[in-house]
């Protein structure tokens, strides 16, 4: 029995001028997902600080943190780790400048030397949003809170 922590992710919601929601395909321990960009919060770090190094790790792109959306208001234990209990934070977020990005159409569109951890960006239209593009069970409800 490991010790029970937590475990903050920080999450962007970022729609463009086109209507469309950005997504983040995952590939991690051979496990292919959907989610919202961002990820984990770094000791010693605030949570839109923590949005905004997400952004630019993963996308090289400024972003503007808009407004809190939604954050976990129940038990979530983690997918990757029995011990983690999560608690995944939700914010609307705007591109500084031009995008800095490549975005796929297809879903999954990684390449043949992926490996088993690899992470490609694709713009969703948000009227075709629905839960059942995402895997993870927060990342329904903030689906199903963005199609309402």
């Amino acid at each position: 029995m490991g010790m029970k922590r937590f475990n903050v992710r920080v999450y962007g919601i970022l729609i463009n001028e086109s209507d469309e929601l950005l997504v983040s395909d995952e590939l991690i321990k051979g496990i292919q997902f959907t989610k919202f960009p961002g990820g984990g919060l770094e000791w010693g770090e605030g949570i839109q600080a923590c949005l905004e190094r997400e952004f630019m790790e993963e996308l090289n792109q400024p972003i503007e943190v808009v407004e809190h959306f939604y954050t976990t208001d129940y038990f979530q234990v983690s997918a990757f780790n029995e011990n983690d209990q999560l608690l995944s934070i939700y914010y609307r977020v705007k591109m500084i400048g031009e995008q800095q990005f490549r975005a796929n159409v297809k879903p999954f569109d990684f390449p043949e030397n992926a490996g088993l951890k690899f992470e490609v960006q694709r713009w969703l239209p948000i009227h075709r949003i629905s839960p059942d593009d995402f895997k993870w069970p927060v990342d329904k409800i903030v689906a199903e809170r963005l199609k309402g």
